[in-house]
């Protein structure tokens, strides 16, 4: 991994301090901080989440009255509302201290032609939503299993034929994806593809890079999405790039560090070929970092998205930044987080004017279950996630305690 040393760490502090959590959670009440204790008092706890998302799961297949409990703690604290409409206040209080909005629909498990087409329109919507206010709404967002199905795509990577009825829906869902990224073009609105399995990512890459050279000819419009816990995911960057210079179109890359690992080790070891995942944390950090490098090395054909909760790579971007000399306001550069949680990396790097945007999910209570399990299991199984969040918040109620005191 690329180490600063200590007078670039030090430079940078003087900017950006993640411990400042006066700044993190300058937009909580007293009463939204008290809240948020005690969520994350219970999601620090392992036990406590198997218990509540079972209990959750059995009431609503129950039919028992509980969506105003949901709604009103776990549902609120992840996600912005259950419509775009619901998400305007959320929006509203992100972009007061300089925080864009992602609107991200996360309704999942479509699997009709029907409702493939109702979640392109509601992608197309946050679209739409996004061109009427840039600022506040920098992109837009979806993945390629709201628009087409799963099982589809997979067999389509692994170059199996398709019957005429499975050719007939591929060229459905290959139509959704242009229709999608033609409105984002249209409207001047950058667009991410999300990453999804390896086994059916290839199938999303292929889609993404016809995207972008068909739409990213005068700008960064559509960003394909690089997990870098995935070993070729780094060296998959830098062929899209040599692509993207070849072919003269822009490259959009948003890189994380992945959200399948769990899925990825138990398919390959079932179905015994080579683990795509690689072999420890160190090794998947080292790659984002010399990832980041490598969008600022070529920022002439690139535009970046470092969708990260990890401090060590939001400070060392900010260094490359200022390395480069590259404004922090630069509209090619952003950092995102997933809203409701890293508030200390998000409000502290938009407090010292970088570009910063929020993930908001949105959906019906119910649809959205899926993602809130996966939040609340996060924070359980990243090491330090849970209990950094927690000690922060502890330490802002403390410092609220002896402000007033004083």
């Amino acid at each position: 991994m690329p180490k600063l040393d200590f007078s670039q760490m030090n430079q940078i502090e003087a900017k950006v301090s993640f411990e400042d959590t006066s700044i993190a959670f300058s937009s909580r009440s007293d009463m939204e901080l008290q809240k948020m204790y005690w969520m994350f008092a219970a999601v620090h706890q392992n036990w406590m989440v198997w218990v509540g998302t079972n209990a959750i799961k059995y009431s609503f297949q129950m039919g028992l009255p509980i969506k105003w409990a949901v709604k009103n703690t776990i549902f609120n604290h992840f996600c912005g509302g259950e419509t775009i409409e619901d998400c305007k206040t959320t929006i509203q209080k992100l972009a007061d201290f300089g925080i864009g909005t992602i609107l991200d629909y996360s309704v999942e498990g479509e699997k009709t032609e029907r409702g493939f087409d109702m979640t392109a329109q509601e992608i197309m919507r946050t679209i739409d939503k996004a061109a009427t206010n840039p600022q506040n709404v920098p992109f837009s967002v979806f993945k390629v299993t709201g628009v087409a199905p799963f099982d589809l795509l997979a067999k389509v990577q692994s170059g199996d034929k398709l019957t005429a009825s499975e050719n007939e829906t591929w060229q459905k869902a290959q139509k959704r994806v242009d229709m999608i990224c033609q409105r984002a073009h249209e409207r001047k609105v950058r667009l991410f593809i999300d990453a999804e399995e390896t086994w059916i990512q290839k199938t999303i890459d292929n889609l993404a890079y016809t995207m972008m050279a068909k739409y990213n000819r005068e700008q960064a419009i559509v960003y394909n999405t690089y997990q870098m816990y995935c070993v070729a995911s780094l060296q998959n960057l830098k062929d899209a790039y040599h692509q993207a210079t070849m072919h003269n179109h822009y490259l959009g890359v948003k890189m994380v560090r992945g959200a399948y690992m769990e899925k990825e080790r138990a398919r390959a070891a079932e179905m015994n070929y080579p683990d795509p995942i690689q072999p420890n944390k160190e090794a998947t950090d080292n790659d984002f970092n010399d990832g980041l490098k490598f969008c600022v090395d070529n920022q002439q054909r690139i535009a970046l998205c470092a969708g990260t909760h990890n401090e060590y790579s939001s400070y060392y971007l900010t260094v490359l930044m200022e390395k480069y000399n590259i404004a922090p306001n630069n509209p090619n550069f952003y950092f995102a987080q997933l809203y409701g949680m890293s508030d200390h990396i998000s409000y502290n790097l938009a407090n010292a004017g970088y570009n910063v945007a929020k993930y908001v999910p949105y959906g019906p209570v119910k649809a959205v279950l899926p993602y809130l399990f996966r939040r609340a299991s996060e924070n359980t199984s990243v090491a330090g996630q849970s209990g950094r969040e927690f000690t922060l918040i502890k330490n802002e109620i403390k410092r609220r305690r002896q402000s007033k005191k004083s």
